[in-house]
């Protein structure tokens, strides 16, 4: 079953982030290996900080260089956007209290994401769509260098709506089959 839920999320890393570049900064850590796509298996909120703590630790304790940004899945727990998108504030609050911040941050993806003041149906909620329910924990040192280096990065959510808008209903099949298949 992990396999499973990894190879799902590493072909929307693939085909999604960085197929349609949807993250300018992604491809290169996945090229290299240095992407962590970990799974967790709680089925409450108190178990599924506890993991979400030994992935920070990991990614604190471990080098760049050798470990880039991991990807929590989170396959039994959560299923539901708003019961998620509430767990959220909870993430933020570990971060602050056990001292990441301004080194880790999390970012949020979800099958059902959907953006404040949208209908569930716009395409660019697809930005955010992953096959599973994902805790996706960044170093913020090298989003920033990462930042320095692109133009323009403050367009890069309104791009990627963009992007999702112009895609074919084949092509949304295709992409997202968790979602149209």
């Amino acid at each position: 079953m992990d396999q499973q839920i990894i190879d799902d999320v590493n072909q929307w890393l693939d085909e999604v982030v960085i197929g349609l570049n949807l993250c300018p900064f992604a491809a290169k850590p996945q090229r290299e290996k240095r992407v962590r796509i970990a799974v967790s298996h709680a089925t409450d909120e108190e178990a599924l900080l506890n993991d979400l703590q030994a992935e920070l630790e990991r990614l604190s304790d471990t080098p760049a260089t050798e470990l880039e940004t991991t990807l929590l899945a989170i396959p039994d727990m959560l299923e539901d956007f708003a019961q998620y998108n509430d767990f959220l504030d909870a993430v933020d609050l570990w971060v602050e209290q056990f001292g990441w911040e301004g080194e880790l941050q999390v970012a949020s993806f979800h099958p059902n994401y959907q953006f404040a003041d949208t209908e569930l149906d716009e395409p660019g909620n697809l930005t955010n769509r992953s096959p599973w329910p994902l805790l996706h924990i960044i170093r913020e040192e090298s989003l920033e260098q990462a930042l320095e280096h692109y133009p323009e990065a403050d367009q890069i959510p309104a791009r990627n709506i963009l992007r999702m808008e112009a895609l074919s209903t084949e092509d949304k099949v295709r992409l997202f089959p968790y979602l149209f298949g």
